[in-house]
């Protein structure tokens, strides 16, 4: 598989999980925030990063609507990526994954990782949980606007 393949087959795979396409991304929404999954193609080499961005309703007074400015922003109210343990997954220049491996890894990241994370972002509540338990970090600002 090569990374333009790759792109149909992440997106088929977001599909599984429930996030809707829109603008070259991939998005979930709530009343309170929208999240976004965005492939980002590297200049530099055959791979692709992932952003998960999450825009909260209402943060510093903004409300966010689904747009390609919102899909395509550099960062969001909060902001991380795939983790290094499944870099591999969207590297074609250096890894030498098989296809078959290549979608199972894409399935533990969507299942371990991008879908608890972006289910648990999908309200303030659970964005203050992550951060009072130590597994999400936010600016400042942002900690202060949710009154952490």
């Amino acid at each position: 598989m090569n990374s333009k393949e790759f792109k149909i087959v992440f997106g088929n795979t977001a599909k599984e999980y429930d996030f809707k396409k829109a603008f070259g991304g991939w998005y979930k929404e709530s009343p309170e925030c929208i999240a976004v999954l965005e492939l980002q193609k590297s200049n530099f080499g055959d791979y692709y990063l992932l952003n998960i961005k999450v825009f909260i309703q209402g943060l510093f007074s903004k409300n966010y609507y689904l747009t390609k400015d919102l899909i395509k922003s550099p960062i969001g109210d909060i902001t991380i990526n795939e983790t290094q343990k499944y870099r591999d997954v969207f590297d074609f220049d250096e890894s030498m994954m098989d296809d078959v491996k290549r979608r199972e890894k894409l399935e533990k990241l969507f299942k371990n990782h991008i879908v608890p994370f972006v289910n648990k972002t999908l309200t303030k509540n659970g964005i203050i949980e992550l951060v009072r338990s130590g597994r999400l970090l936010l600016l400042p600002a942002v900690k202060k606007e949710l009154r952490i």
